[in-house]
């Protein structure tokens, strides 16, 4: 059976295409002979057609060593299977990572725990000087909420039903299993939490109470605040002469707060311009004593029932660690560094707590003393009102004191005024009577 002519017109195509060999014969013609067709020539075809132009006689130039180029720049290099062998081998298999924990919570986890650069096991071992150790020195300690760097009870669970390889659990699972390790670990870090945060809760409760009792003390021994309330109390008593609340030996703290609700009859002034205006004239030394009051502001921004919370937050802290210390007696080895810290810890902040209570109830003995010290009954006037009512005393006191400066300096530049344009008037009729007087 003769061959088909379909493979050979198709072989052709394909020579043409590439530039290779002869193009098809045209039809009822005879095919070109090799080498004559467009294109190079194939491999092994006759010789090169020889060129019809006049040849040129020159000297070539030795071709370059190819072989280096061909090694440098070739399409791809050849790969032995040894070199992949060893290379496959070295890598070995690739092993995921077992995560159990939420990923968001495992993430933020180990966010945190990137800022700790020590081993797993030696982070939670409880060192003597737990301020200094950075797995104790994070942020969810320091912000009393430690409960965000425990595992809670799901995710305990999920770790002890764990039975595959450890090694293969992720940071924040590992972490997790050496926090179950530690004997009531929520209690310990607690107390961690308590001791860390100890100092400048002590310190910022120390401030407060002493901002307190200098309030206390610079309104009981201000002679200006005296002096001003003895002129209040007489000014009382002349615009209530004749009436039932006249001829008082006192009056009620909030008293003060009414001088500028009480107005003149020209509605220019209230009876608290008037006082300062009068002080201004006869006893300018009294003006200035809010000078004698620096802690008021400070203090009135205290509450008295914050600072019972606080302290009892301490006494009951502490009271939480010596509990604690005394549980971790059955723990063995483990926590021996932890008693001994705590201790040394017990030791110091006993004294300090001590301290701290004697100085709470003189504070509170001071402030009660305040109340009394305008007639007023603690209960109904606490200290938190009668440092509200005279700091608002002071700030209404230094206004109308200023405004009364204004208005004397605008009537003072308005008789300026006045007196120049009555000089320059004098000056005009002058002129004019002069001109008049001269003859013509």
């Amino acid at each position: 059976m003769g061959d088909h002519p379909l493979p050979r017109l198709l072989e052709a195509v394909l020579q043409v295409l590439l530039g290779f060999g002869p193009p098809p014969p045209p039809p009822g013609g005879k095919a070109l002979p090799a080498g004559r067709g467009r294109g190079l020539a194939r491999p092994g075809a006759a010789a090169q057609k020889r060129s019809s132009l006049k040849p040129l006689h020159w000297s070539k130039i030795a071709e370059f060593d190819v072989t280096e180029l061909e090694t440098l720049f070739s399409a791809a290099v050849p790969k032995s299977a040894d070199a992949g062998k060893d290379r496959r081998k070295s890598a070995g298999p690739k092993t995921d990572k077992v995560t159990l924990i939420d990923l968001r919570r495992a993430n933020n986890t180990e966010i945190m725990l990137t800022k700790v650069k020590m081993p797993l096991p030696d982070m939670i071992s409880f060192p003597s000087k737990t301020d200094e150790c950075s797995c104790f020195n994070m942020p969810s300690l320091r912000s009393g909420k430690p409960h965000k760097v425990l595992p809670n009870k799901g995710e305990m669970e999920l770790l002890k039903n764990y039975t595959g390889d450890k090694e293969l659990l992720g940071k924040c699972e590992q972490y997790f299993l050496e926090l179950m390790k530690v004997p009531r670990v929520e209690s310990k870090l607690r107390v961690f939490s308590f001791k860390i945060q100890f100092g400048s809760q002590i310190s910022e409760f120390r401030k407060s109470l002493t901002n307190v009792s200098s309030a206390c003390e610079e309104v009981r021994n201000s002679d200006k605040l005296k002096e001003i309330m003895k002129r209040i109390l007489f000014l009382g008593n002349v615009l209530n002469q004749g009436t039932a609340r006249g001829s008082a030996i006192g009056f009620k703290l909030d008293s003060l707060l009414k001088l500028s609700d009480t107005r003149a009859t020209n509605n220019k002034m209230t009876l608290m311009h008037f006082l300062c205006k009068k002080l201004a004239d006869k006893n300018p030394e009294l003006l200035d004593f809010h000078r004698d009051l620096g802690s008021l502001e400070i203090a009135s921004k205290i509450q008295l029932k914050s600072l019972a919370e606080e302290m009892q937050a301490i006494i009951k802290g502490l009271e939480k660690v010596k509990q604690e210390l005394s549980a971790s007696e059955n723990d063995g080895a483990v926590s021996d560094v932890f008693r001994k810290t705590l201790k040394q810890f017990i030791t110091t902040a006993e004294g300090e707590v001590g301290s701290l209570t004697n100085l709470y109830s003189t504070v509170g003995r001071n402030a009660d003393a305040l109340a009394l010290y305008f007639n007023e009954d603690p209960a109904k006037c606490p200290f938190e009102q009668v440092t509200s009512t005279l700091l608002n005393f002071m700030r209404m006191f230094r206004k109308a004191h200023d405004e009364n400066i204004k208005q004397a300096e605008q009537e003072k530049k308005k008789v300026e005024k006045e007196a120049e344009m009555e000089k320059a008037k004098e000056i005009s009729l002058t002129k004019k009577s002069t001109s008049e007087d001269v003859p013509e």
